[in-house]
């Protein structure tokens, strides 16, 4: 049984790889350049200012769903942030276009700030669904909207030559798990005030 897992998991891997270093090899298309430089817009600076905005915009308007909807953004793309910078610097994994030209390389991280070697996990992706999950807690109108874009996000990646489906993958679970996680404490941080 292990051993079947094992071969699985390393067709898995190899199919992975494949996948995103075809892909790499395409000349990227107007749609693929557009929907890259939109991606962008889920890189940290971009977040953390929408987030801010977003708390900043619900006090001035005095919409609490809005103001709460910005400081959970805020929590959960912080969190998924801290997470996926611990794995960046524990893994060095080649992104799929330098593999292409130079070979793929998995090992554990040494801890430099090479970015052609800091493919796993997907911050793009982490930091785009922990902010959709934060929005679709507060704002349930705007969860599909939020949860599409992030979809949007992750899915561009490979196809840029950023990161292999497993890094867009763990980047989603970041993602979810930090929401997730600030979203228990802001539970129980309401009912501790309500009592």
């Amino acid at each position: 049984m292990k051993t079947e897992a094992k071969t699985l998991a390393k067709r898995a891997a190899r199919a992975d790889r494949r996948h995103a270093h075809r892909a790499t090899e395409h000349e990227d298309g107007l749609a693929l350049r557009l929907a890259g430089k939109a991606s962008d817009l889920a890189d940290q600076p971009p977040l953390i200012a929408l987030s801010i905005a977003t708390f900043g915009g619900g006090l001035v308007l005095r919409h609490g769903a809005l103001a709460r909807a910005g400081a959970r953004m805020l929590a959960s793309h912080l969190l998924a942030t801290a997470a996926k910078t611990v794995l960046k610097n524990a893994i060095d994994r080649t992104r799929p276009a330098r593999a292409v030209m130079e070979g793929y390389r998995l090992e554990k991280g040494d801890g430099a700030d090479d970015p052609s070697l800091n493919s796993f996990p997907s911050g793009h992706t982490a930091g785009a669904v922990a902010v959709a999950e934060a929005i679709a807690a507060e704002l349930p109108g705007a969860a599909l909207p939020a949860r599409l874009v992030a979809a949007g996000v992750g899915l561009v990646q490979p196809h840029r030559g950023k990161h292999y489906l497993s890094d867009v993958a763990a980047g989603a679970v970041i993602g979810w798990v930090s929401a997730w996680a600030v979203d228990t404490v802001w539970r129980a941080a309401a009912d501790k005030i309500k009592r």
